[in-house]
């Protein structure tokens, strides 16, 4: 530790004197009222270790100078020792109220007063130490989590690409969902707090949401491609994406973030759910489906109604707004519904080519 700095507050000379001697083995600095004691303090807040004060002086008194400190937030990071023979019970009080560490009364016994400044000056050493390191590891923490989501986000564009060049489906398609998805999980978390719903899980669903049609790589070609009505049979194969995708993301486990590779299996798998049970492949009912499966399921099939595919047409978003809401893709949650008609004209204007992410202003709760 290096030398430390004190600064010495009193407007009598010779009690400044008697100070600087007996700490005649620090750096002293000196100032013979209050008002000097915050200039000095504005210029050198990160050199002063301590400050010694009285508090009857001209000019600023020692509890103005706790104020100023207090206001200019000097007294979180200099501790403050009051040496006065005049302070009553009413002015120490308030004194600690202010963020004064210690109060020694005059007359003072020197031992005592080098002792207590001494403690005083390791007790703020090494909590500013400990800040340090806290900060340190925090910085690393943080780019180790940077690092690993980026991994996440490549494993999951790799992943989604090989599924939509499988599919024979637009490249944009699970970008649009991961969009759709985004505007009404956002939605979700204004309207509904009881999700939990920060930026961190927002961002978390909304990249996992790349994966949720992933098991479709392992179903035949003569089933995904098919133009027309699946048999009964094959659409029980075509089902068994949710499972099969599954089998898929715990195949990443090792190399995907935990966080992540949960919310990519909830979405993978129940994102057919349905909201009065008659979904698949569990049968899941109301909120036993998880949030972020609900939420990528309504982008899921807005998507597939707004744009044309192998066996139908387009509908207008007009049209698939009210299919979805009137029950016709089956049922939703209502709560969903509700976000569904709040983000309706920025599902419109996703679909138009119109939607800025810029342009739109939500109040959300912050992440990780």
């Amino acid at each position: 530790m290096k030398k430390p700095t004190l600064l010495i507050v009193d407007d009598v000379d010779i009690n400044r004197e008697i100070l600087c001697e007996m700490f005649h083995e620090y750096n002293t600095i000196q100032a013979a009222n209050g008002k000097e004691a915050v200039e000095i303090i504005a210029e050198h807040p990160e050199t002063i270790s301590v400050v010694l004060l009285d508090i009857v002086m001209p000019v600023m008194d020692g509890v103005a100078v706790l104020e100023e400190m207090k206001k200019n937030k000097w007294i979180d990071s200099i501790p403050v020792l009051l040496i006065t023979g005049e302070a009553t019970t009413k002015i120490e009080r308030k004194a600690y109220r202010l963020g004064a560490t210690d109060i020694i009364k005059k007359p003072f016994d020197a031992f005592i007063v080098k002792q207590r400044t001494k403690n005083v000056i390791e007790l703020y050493y090494n909590k500013r130490h400990l800040e340090e390191m806290v900060e340190l590891q925090t910085k690393v923490l943080r780019k180790q989590a940077e690092e690993l989501q980026s991994i996440n986000d490549r494993i999951i564009d790799v992943m989604s690409n090989v599924v939509e060049f499988r599919n024979l489906e637009s490249g944009d398609h699970v970008k649009r969902v991961k969009t759709f998805t985004n505007i009404l999980a956002k939605y979700v978390a204004q309207e509904y707090p009881e999700y939990h719903l920060d930026s961190y899980a927002i961002n978390m669903i909304t990249s996992a949401a790349a994966l949720h049609d992933v098991g479709k790589i392992v179903i035949p070609d003569a089933i995904l491609l098919k133009p027309g009505r699946l048999t009964p049979e094959e659409f029980e194969v075509m089902k068994s994406h949710t499972t099969r995708g599954c089998e898929v993301i715990d195949m990443l486990a090792d190399i995907q973030q935990g966080e992540y590779g949960k919310v990519s299996y909830e979405i993978c798998r129940h994102h057919h759910e349905r909201y009065d049970g008659r979904g698949y492949p569990d049968g899941l009912k109301e909120e036993e489906i998880p949030i972020s499966a609900q939420i990528v399921s309504v982008a899921d099939v807005y998507d597939a109604l707004v744009n044309e595919r192998c066996y139908k047409a387009a509908f207008t978003t007009e049209e698939a707004y009210r299919m979805i809401t009137n029950g016709e893709c089956g049922t939703f949650s209502p709560k969903l519904m509700h976000c569904l008609s709040l983000a309706r004209q920025e599902f419109e204007d996703v679909v138009n080519g119109t939607y800025s992410e810029k342009a739109q202003a939500y109040k959300l709760p912050q992440g990780g």
